[in-house]
């Protein structure tokens, strides 16, 4: 069923052109004996996530459900989707031709990828953001080929404290190519990036400094400190962001020194799927938008003084002059990106930086009665948003399979990725976790020792 929102002044103007005077006439057809004439018998005053929580509890009677609790972040997040976003994406003006190069028949798609880039700007604090990248970790790699376009230097300096699947998927961008690209470790401390280790690396040959905020243990990185010693030396500041719910508490990146602002917006009312799809965004300053990666969309008037949306700059490779090209990128993430656009409306400033709030809330409430239980200690010192590292007495992963006997997805071991870190979790809290199911968290991880 589609999605038709309408106030009552437009329901009753409705119901009069078909001569009703109820919406109750509506269903005229359907036998009194089997109507339901009295209101649902639900709690007053739920909240559409409460809800929907409500209805998978009632069919787990009647059906075989997931009624696991996560914990469990790392670059994919487990977010409110509102139900309103599958009906709006069903829509037959989005529905339009898989390539939008012929504006007159793809108004609807152009319009939306206008739409995303301009809210992409409005989070980053970016002045101009494309069409979207295959997801957060291409991004990446795409970041770093433009910054060694922009000024033709080869070394780029990443902190370990970005997500280790984006490292990865950078070195087999990168391997082939001309360019070094050098891992520095982090604070132990703090957990964040090594300024000291950074200020020694760096030099006239650095193309771009690579990190991420919230970092990869979900920790605030000092991006302003990186800036000023990454543009000391004339190199750019990539940052990167996975969990993009952050952007509606933190400062713009832009407003903090960075050059180059690209992530994964799935938590922007993508579903978590086996492996995606995701959506990756990117953002930058204008001076360097024919240097960036994609494509961006522009709104125009057309002879007639009509606006319409068009493809403004478009970098593939299949074009003309295909040695200019910028990027092998294909293809923008249109329906993920249709996607986040419809979650970002819906939500507004004031609902996105609410649930943000609910974010910072609920992982700080489960930090603390974790830290209260003694048996775990934070492993970190800086602020974080809503994952947060904690260390025990006992395996990561065995303490994982311990939790999902329970039907809890705990948190992400550390030691596959860092070594030293065995006994360490990266648990994630978001507004979807309720207090009953944190304080089973806590219950259950005392239990498994």
């Amino acid at each position: 069923m589609r999605y038709i929102s309408s106030s009552n002044v437009e329901a009753q103007a409705m119901l009069q052109s078909m001569g009703l005077t109820a919406i109750e006439q509506l269903f005229g057809g359907i036998p009194e004996a089997i109507r339901l004439n009295r209101d649902l018998d639900l709690p007053l005053g739920l909240s559409e996530s409460e809800t929907v929580k409500l209805f998978r509890k009632f069919s787990a009677d009647t059906a075989h459900t997931n009624d696991s609790t996560y914990f469990l972040g790392a670059g994919a997040y487990n977010h409110f989707i509102p139900v309103v976003i599958d009906p709006i994406i069903q829509r037959s003006e989005f529905l339009t031709a898989y390539t939008p190069y012929q504006p007159e028949i793809s108004q609807g798609t152009l319009q939306v990828i206008f739409e995303f880039q301009t809210l992409i700007c409005q989070l980053t604090g970016m002045e101009v953001a494309n069409a979207s990248l295959y997801d957060g970790s291409t991004a990446m790699a795409e970041a770093v080929l433009m910054a060694n376009r922009v000024n033709d230097r080869k070394k780029i300096l990443v902190s370990s404290t970005v997500h280790p699947h984006y490292r990865e998927v950078l070195h087999t961008y990168t391997k082939n190519l001309d360019l070094k690209v050098i891992t520095l470790d982090f604070d132990r401390q703090t957990g964040l990036m090594d300024l000291d280790r950074l200020g020694e690396s760096l030099g006239s040959d650095c193309a771009a400094v690579v990190i991420q905020n919230p970092n990869f243990f979900g920790c605030i990185e000092d991006v302003v400190d990186v800036a000023a010693l990454a543009h000391r030396h004339g190199a750019l500041l990539i940052v990167m962001v996975t969990e993009a719910l952050a952007l509606a508490l933190l400062k713009p990146p832009s407003e903090l020194g960075a050059d180059i602002v690209a992530g994964e917006a799935q938590s922007f009312g993508v579903p978590i799927g086996f492996g995606g799809p995701y959506l990756g965004f990117f953002a930058t300053r204008d001076k360097y938008k024919r240097s960036m990666p994609g494509r961006l969309a522009g709104r125009a008037l057309d002879a007639n003084g009509n606006p319409g949306f068009v493809l403004t700059l478009a970098t593939r490779e299949q074009f003309i002059r295909r040695e200019k090209a910028t990027s092998n990128i294909c293809t923008n993430e249109g329906l993920c990106a249709l996607m986040a656009t419809i979650f970002l409306c819906t939500l507004g400033k004031q609902g996105l930086r609410a649930m943000a709030e609910q974010n910072v809330q609920k992982a700080h409430y489960a930090a603390a009665a974790i830290a209260r239980a003694g048996s775990y200690r934070q492993a970190f010192s800086a602020p974080f948003f809503n994952e947060f590292v904690v260390t025990g007495p006992t395996d990561a992963t065995r303490l994982a399979e311990s939790l999902l006997k329970k039907k809890i997805v705990g948190g992400l071991p550390l030691g596959r990725y860092y070594p030293a870190w065995p006994n360490s979790s990266l648990l994630c809290v978001t507004e979807q976790n309720i207090k009953a199911e944190i304080d089973r968290l806590v219950a259950e991880l005392n239990a498994a020792l």
